[in-house]
């Protein structure tokens, strides 16, 4: 019997867990503490350091912890967002939510992450952010980001939930930004039991005002300075994140440990262009993605033998429906555009085998001929 590998192994990972989760959530049943609370300031506070910010503000999802950063560095109904055309509609959906411009610009061709020179080329008198997003598991060039944002006066704020762990030349993901907002859906590399996220931060007027806005504008119960929104992080999330941050370096270096088999198994092949990680960087591999000519017979293929894959991303966010307002034609951003049609994501998880990893190249490699 042919070997089946899944995209992801979430089982394999809460069994890791399990028992030390169990406990905690005993724990809360027990002292009805459910929202907030001891075990949320405690991962808040320990993610924190493992950042290395001095704030950490536990959120309900990465969606909202992108709109909460937005709004807590000031942004209002048409000010201007730049991102990347290469990203997961959340980038884009947080900045629509408060009345923003998403702005994308186009990707470099070797690591598909945004291109510095696209975001210098698209800086207008409205832009107020510059939204770099750390993709795949890989750090933006934040080195060549920043400068560009002091010249203009513009402020950071990294989407950096494809990257826990991660670092560059720079510093490390989300801690390099004005602010930075992730995400700890479960299938992250830091994966809740649900949905979860957070902001991080150095700037304490930021925290403050992402704790405000988060509970419906209220510092104070019943008292509401702001229209604000409920997106509070749960205790039983926290108990989760709590375990998993402790498992979070030995998981991402087995992920790194997953991605140099690969490019043993197919950096000779013909037809597969491996993923490249930029000098300086630690990439910790949220996403394996190769590039393939007739991308859509080549997934079909995996499919039929039983290998999970997927497409991160099948269309750019400009050509998606919810943004056909914007008018942007195809042809607008050629890199994006070009990978969205040869993209394809491999099994990525810690708990990939090296025999799943090479019943994935064989069944690819015949696929590719």
């Amino acid at each position: 019997m042919s070997i089946k590998v899944p995209f992801l192994d979430l089982a394999a990972q809460q069994a890791e867990v399990a028992e030390e989760v169990l406990l905690g959530w005993k724990a809360q049943l027990e002292a009805a503490a459910f929202v907030g609370g001891p075990e949320v300031a405690a991962f808040e506070r320990e993610y924190a350091e493992y950042i290395g910010v001095q704030h950490v503000v536990g959120v309900s999802n990465g969606t909202d912890a992108l709109e909460l950063a937005y709004r807590a560095v000031g942004v209002q109904p048409g000010d201007e967002i730049i991102m990347p055309a290469n990203t997961f509609i959340a980038t884009a959906e947080a900045a629509s939510r408060i009345g923003a411009v998403p702005v994308f610009v186009d990707v470099d061709d070797d690591y598909l992450l945004i291109d510095p020179a696209a975001i210098e080329a698209a800086i207008t008198d409205r832009t107020r952010v510059i939204a770099p997003v750390h993709l795949f598991g890989q750090m933006a060039p934040m080195e060549l980001i920043a400068p560009i944002a002091e010249r203009h006066g513009l402020v950071i704020v990294e989407d950096a939930a494809q990257s826990q762990g991660a670092s560059g030349t720079a510093g490390r993901a989300g801690a390099l930004g004005r602010v930075a907002a992730t995400s700890f859906y479960p299938g992250k590399n830091l994966g809740a039991a649900g949905d979860a996220g957070a902001v991080m931060t150095d700037d304490p007027a930021i925290a403050d005002a992402v704790r405000n806005l988060g509970g419906h504008g209220s510092s104070v119960k019943y008292v509401h300075d702001r229209i604000g929104m409920n997106a509070r992080l749960d205790a039983v999330q926290a108990t989760v994140l709590r375990a998993k941050l402790r498992r979070l370096d030995d998981w991402n270096a087995a992920r790194r440990a997953a991605a140099g088999r690969y490019a043993d198994l197919l950096g000779d092949v013909e037809g597969v262009r491996l993923p490249a990680v930029r000098p300086g960087n630690t990439d910790v591999w949220h996403l394996y993605v190769v590039r393939v000519a007739e991308r859509d017979r080549v997934l079909a293929a995996l499919s039929e033998a039983g290998i999970g894959v997927s497409i991160h991303y099948p269309t750019p966010v400009h050509l998606t429906e919810a943004y056909a307002a914007l008018g942007i034609p195809a042809g607008s951003f050629p890199i994006a555009e070009a990978a969205a049609g040869a993209i394809l994501s491999l099994p990525m998880h810690p708990h990939l085998t090296e025999a799943q990893q090479v019943r994935v190249a064989d069944v690819l490699k015949n696929a590719v001929k």
